[in-house]
């Protein structure tokens, strides 16, 4: 189940959606497209046809009663409810419906999904609209959750065992921090004390009827909205929506819905909380609204959302430009105001993740960019950018209306439902926009910081790492920089923009030849300089182009020596910017042009990646070629690089997880001269070479003839000529021989093996079976059976860990056969447990894993993958990503592209015997068995 991360806050603006009356008082009316209604009985609904993706159509249920509801006796009981709703209904009983959804292609926790937070509990259905006898199970489903869940006990006690142990994956250094500053955020709210997961001794020990009565209190009609968006007919789901749900009573003598508020304080609460386990530091700072939000209904209050949301994107890129500054207090920081966790409480809050020895720092600067908007304002620069830069994110969404998916609108209604978020839709939402954004007042938003900053009702929270040597800042002292006085703050500098993203004149190459394949849909380019270009219109998205440049070579050609070097330090090149311009300036250049790119040397390739909309792919050419020609050397933005990820990795060791895979691989590639650690540590930054590193990127990108060009998306023939001639088949080009893939011949560490690692004080455990090894020749069929016996393997395991034995939250098996840079297979086990479990649940796993070898896999089961297989492919061949993963493939490995159409009937060709086969022949050797135990247990 998916859960929300309460303690973070993100930032969210609102996106609603043809203007019509924008007079201040007018109200902003409802999407014509979406049909609501509201039953009898209370029960609301929305419908809207929508054809992306075909065939298939989004069902939700959703619940205005969440945690905020539960009597002191039924905490955690409406997760657990959440859980009880997938274990046994009227019309599925017991396991029935998983089973059930699992043959039609829909994926436990992947697609099939539900979470509960403090004030509703909502439930995901997305299945096939093609047949109506799916579809008419489909909402049987969801009535069954609304009201015929079954609740008997022995399935209640069963999966007691299940929520404690999503119980015992939210323990750590983070869960423990929280508990403590909670009360103050939550100050003598309810909510304090209603966490969604609820209380240990609770979910061990609850009586039947507690749940029972949470269920017929809350899962009413009143209570709850259906949402069905797909490829559908409108009428007929209203009326299925009638059939199944209108003959539903509420409870009589029902309880009220109460709306729990968060009240204010004079005091300031500073809460300073460290932990051993702590992998980094972060600051956050509320200062907490007075009053509960204000329903958006008018004109008036969109165009105040409008400017609320200016004033947060013109402070945060201040705070990206400090950012980007050579030694930044802090790895990134962001302000804006929004919900404060929960329904009943807004805020202007701060946030930053620093380095353990800044949190001071960071506050400080976090404060003082609020108050320097509060004294001087932003400026009519700032905001034009900030205007034009929302006005090109919003015309990219409604130049793609038609080929929105699904999940966006059902999104967008939940919100409308619950929370009153209006949902005019995409057109008067464009429209309006352009409008009000003329009319938003700089003078508005330079009195918001006034409105947001007070003395009270304010929370400062510092978490991090407790370690020997490292002080913990004081109340004093923070309360001393959140009180600075603004009498020595100076004006913001807005420096000049920049006129282009290159500096040197590009004299440009010419196409020598051009080719069409048909079949695939593909024209090829080959320019002047030795460069090849393949690209493929596609109509899936209307703004979207999507690019990729690639040759052999990657740090694979490099010395042991050499690539210990310059390992970390690689990513940190594009830090310096190109052209001569740093961040801010390509930033502040780009400000309403969607475009990027983004280089990289991995092992074998060095790569580019890129994306833009159409009208911005010149921009997107421009950075390539800046790239391959022009990249800053500027070694204060390495170093203030190095600062950043340092802020990030040093103290991720800390955290158990992490500690566990440095240790697991540390011995699997004790005999790998190369590996240098996963993560960075101060001895592996020690050692990096910024020069080396940065004369090694160009020798990589020096020669053009040696990649290809890969192109899909929204092009136009005409303008992909022209670029390409300009600023591809100009890149400096050596033609000839074209490097090769370098295999090194490294390998992990071979045979039979047990590795134990002990860390951290929670009684929580982690287990991972590995099986790998080369074999003799790369073979596509065995692949795809690899593949599909993970996924057979996880249904089984889902079955006999987590339902049977009631032992594991989730589990998961995968497996692959590669061919490069070597022929090669993987297939992995894991899952969290209990320590005194542990064990036992892996011999249950390697049991299970046992009768495939032994018997095959059951033909139910591998038609559960086929469908699956069958249901995300038909979605991603019409994705635009999902063709440059396949001109990826094809490029490192010669595989034809055409290849992408003999996917279908390469899966229903699949049988039980092949997945038994490859079991057979790869599973059944040496294989490694690490374990994560708490530090106790040593």
């Amino acid at each position: 189940m998916k859960h929300l991360r309460l303690w973070m806050f993100l930032v969210a603006a609102p996106l609603l959606g043809t203007a019509q009356d924008l007079q201040g008082d007018s109200p902003i009316p409802l999407d014509p497209d979406v049909r609501t209604g509201k039953l009898k009985n209370g029960l609301t609904y929305y419908i809207r046809k929508n054809n992306k993706p075909e065939d298939k159509v989004d069902l939700r249920l959703v619940i205005n009663a969440g945690s905020i509801l539960e009597n002191d006796d039924q905490q955690g009981l409406a997760h657990f409810m959440e859980h009880m709703c997938f274990n046994g209904t009227k019309n599925f009983p017991k396991n029935k419906l998983v089973d059930y959804l699992q043959s039609i292609g829909v994926k436990f926790g992947q697609h099939l999904n539900a979470y509960t937070s403090f004030d509703e509990t909502v439930y995901f259905l997305p299945i096939p609209s093609d047949d109506p006898e799916k579809l008419e199970k489909g909402f049987s489903i969801i009535e069954d959750w609304a009201f015929n869940a079954v609740l008997t006990p022995e399935e209640i006690d069963k999966e007691r065992g299940v929520v404690l142990e999503e119980y015992r994956l939210g323990l750590g250094a983070d869960d423990r921090m929280r508990k403590q500053f909670m009360p103050k955020v939550m100050y003598q709210s309810h909510y304090a004390n209603r966490m969604p997961i609820g209380k240990k001794e609770i979910l061990e020990n609850f009586t039947y009827d507690k749940i029972t009565s949470f269920y017929k209190d809350w899962y009413r009609p009143d209570l709850m909205a259906v949402i069905v968006v797909g490829d559908i007919d409108v009428d007929e789901m209203e009326k299925k929506v009638k059939k199944h749900f209108a003959s539903y009573k509420n409870p009589k003598n029902e309880r009220p819905r109460k709306v729990f508020d968060v009240p204010n304080h004079e005091e300031t609460f500073v809460c300073v909380e460290t932990d051993k386990e702590a992998s980094g530091s972060q600051v956050q700072v509320l200062y907490k609204d007075y009053t509960e939000p204000k329903k958006m209904v008018t004109v008036n209050d969109y165009k105040e959302s409008l400017e609320r949301s200016l004033f947060a994107t013109m402070l945060n890129n201040r705070l990206e430009e400090i950012r980007n500054s050579p030694n930044p207090p802090f790895t990134f920081g962001y302000s804006y105001h929004g919900g404060a966790m929960v329904r009943s409480k807004e805020a202007y809050m701060s946030f930053a993740m620093t380095s353990e020895d800044k949190q001071l720092d960071a506050l400080k600067v976090l404060v003082e960019e609020s108050e320097r908007v509060r004294k001087y304002g932003f400026s009519q620069n700032e905001l034009e950018r900030a205007k034009t830069e929302r006005l090109a994110y919003l015309e990219k969404s409604y130049n793609e209306r038609d080929k929105t998916y699904s999940s966006r609108f059902v999104g967008e209604y939940q919100s409308h439902f619950l929370e009153k978020e209006p949902m005019p839709g995409i057109e008067w939402e464009y429209n309006a926009t352009k409008e009000l954004l003329d009319k938003a007042s700089l003078e508005n938003i330079n009195a918001l910081a006034g409105k947001y900053l007070k003395k009270d009702n304010r929370v400062v929270i510092f978490t991090g790492p407790e370690k020997e040597g490292l002080k913990k800042p004081t109340e004093k002292e923070i309360l001393s920089i959140i009180d600075m006085s603004a009498d020595n703050i100076t004006p913001y500098e807005d420096k000049e923009i920049a006129s282009s993203l290159l500096r040197n004149e590009v004299t440009p190459g010419s196409v020598v030849k051009k080719e069409q394949d048909d079949e695939v849909g593909t024209t090829t380019l080959y320019l002047s300089n030795g460069a090849k270009v393949v690209y493929k219109k596609t109509d899936f998205k209307n703004d979207e182009i999507i690019m990729k440049a690639i040759s052999f070579g990657g740090n694979n050609l490099y010395s042991n020596e050499e690539y210990k070097k310059i390992q970390f330090a690689m990513n940190g090149l594009n830090e310096a910017g190109f052209s001569g311009l740093n961040l801010n300036d390509i930033n502040k250049f780009m400000t309403g042009k969607i475009a990027r790119v983004s280089p990289f040397v991995g092992g074998t390739t060095e790569q580019m990646d890129g994306s833009c909309t159409p009208k911005d792919m010149e921009y997107m050419m421009q950075m390539m070629y800046a790239y391959f020609t022009d990249l800053n050397y500027d070694e204060e933005a390495f170093n203030s690089y190095k600062q950043k990820q340092s802020a990030f990795f040093d103290n991720m060791a800390s955290q158990p997880s992490f500690y566990f895979q440095q240790e697991l691989y540390s011995f699997l590639y004790k005999d790998n001269p190369r590996f240098n650690g996963i993560i960075p540590t101060k001895e592996t930054w020690a050692e990096a070479d910024y020069k080396l590193a940065y004369d090694k990127y160009k020798e990589r990108f020096a020669n053009a003839a040696d990649f290809e060009f890969y192109f899909v998306g929204n092009i136009d023939d005409a303008k992909m000529e022209e670029y390409a001639a300009k600023y591809i088949a100009s890149l400096p080009a050596v033609k000839g021989e074209k490097e090769k893939m370098t295999d090194l011949g490294f390998r992990l560490l071979s045979g039979e093996h047990k590795k134990v690692v002990n860390k951290g004080t929670d009684p929580k455990s982690t287990v991972r079976i590995m099986f790998y090894g080369e074999p003799t020749k790369y073979d596509a069929n065995e692949a795809l059976a690899m593949r599909a016996l993970g996924e057979v393997l996880t249904i089984k395991l889902l079955e006999e860990l987590r339902e049977n034995e009631s032992g594991v939250y989730g589990v998961n098996a995968s497996g692959s056969i590669g061919k490069v840079p070597y022929a090669w297979y993987s297939f992995n086990i894991g899952f969290p447990c209990g320590p005194e479990n542990a064990e036992k649940l892996t011999e249950s796993a390697l049991r299970e894993l046992d009768k495939i070898i032994a018997n095959g896999p059951e033909e139910k089961d591998l038609n559960k993958f086929k469908e699956g297989e069958l249901l995300d492919y038909k979605k991603k061949i019409k994705e635009n990503s999902y063709w440059m993963s396949y001109f990826n493939w094809c490029f490192n490995t010669g595989d034809d592209l055409s290849d992408i159409f003999k996917v279908e009937s390469k899966v229903n060709a699949l049988t039980t015997k092949d997945l038994q086969a490859v079991a057979k022949k790869y599973l059944t050797k040496d294989k490694v068995v690490a374990m994560l135990m708490p530090e106790e247990a040593n």
